[in-house]
């Protein structure tokens, strides 16, 4: 694979429709300022999650996995009339993420839940049916959030993974990563779930190698 070639398209896709401005570039500057990992979607991912928010008109969306904030603020550009919960395990990432969704200008909107994910669930009873859930948090649990997403997404509405494909590891059925097999099953989850059609994208640029899975809630 040539990284070198995925990551000039990525900046040439950058340069031209998907440009970052100034709260988004902050974003990313804080976060690195900060030591989190460079580990938030890439610019076109971004935009393609933008676009899903307004295609199925989301005004309530749920994120797992704040990170530094970057993905929340395009999701939440991209809601003319809602909320965004997005749940992040540590406190210390939250804190960066708070700073810079508030500079990106759209911290009325947005509400950052510190904790694990898996703990702050329960708290969440009342918040949905979601419009859209973005699942970007610790792999291993992937399947988990989706099960409990399902549950509480309006039909129409949209559940989006990110990382299933982890470097084509994902068609290894021997494989030993954890999160690996969490995605294998997912996957298996999915094949036997009447209530979605989902299709698995696979992605390459400055990311690497990976890809989105994209479930659509089927009308009851």
């Amino acid at each position: 694979m040539d990284q070198e070639l995925f990551s000039a398209v990525d900046a040439f896709v950058g340069e031209t429709i998907v440009k970052e401005d100034e709260g988004l570039r902050g974003a990313v500057e804080a976060a690195e300022a900060a030591g989190l990992p460079a580990i938030q979607v890439s610019p076109p991912q971004g935009r393609l999650l933008q676009l899903l928010v307004r295609l199925v008109g989301a005004t309530r969306i749920l994120e797992f996995g704040t990170l530094g904030g970057y993905s929340a603020i395009l999701m939440a550009r991209a809601l003319e009339d809602g909320r965004l919960i997005t749940l992040e395990a540590k406190p210390e990432y939250a804190e960066v993420a708070r700073r810079s969704i508030d500079a990106a200008g759209v911290g009325g909107k947005v509400e950052i839940r510190v904790g694990p994910a898996l703990e702050a669930l329960p708290g969440l009873e009342e918040e949905g049916p979601f419009d859209l859930v973005f699942i970007d948090a610790d792999k291993v649990n992937t399947p988990n959030y989706f099960a409990w997403a399902l549950d509480r997404t309006r039909p129409g509405g949209l559940i989006v993974a990110d990382n299933v494909v982890r470097d084509g590891t994902l068609a290894d059925a021997g494989a030993a990563d954890e999160s690996t097999r969490a995605q294998r099953r997912l996957h298996e989850m999915l094949a036997e779930e009447a209530r979605v059609s989902a299709t698995t994208v696979q992605t390459v640029g400055v990311k690497g190698y990976d890809g989105f899975l994209i479930a659509l809630v089927e009308p009851v």
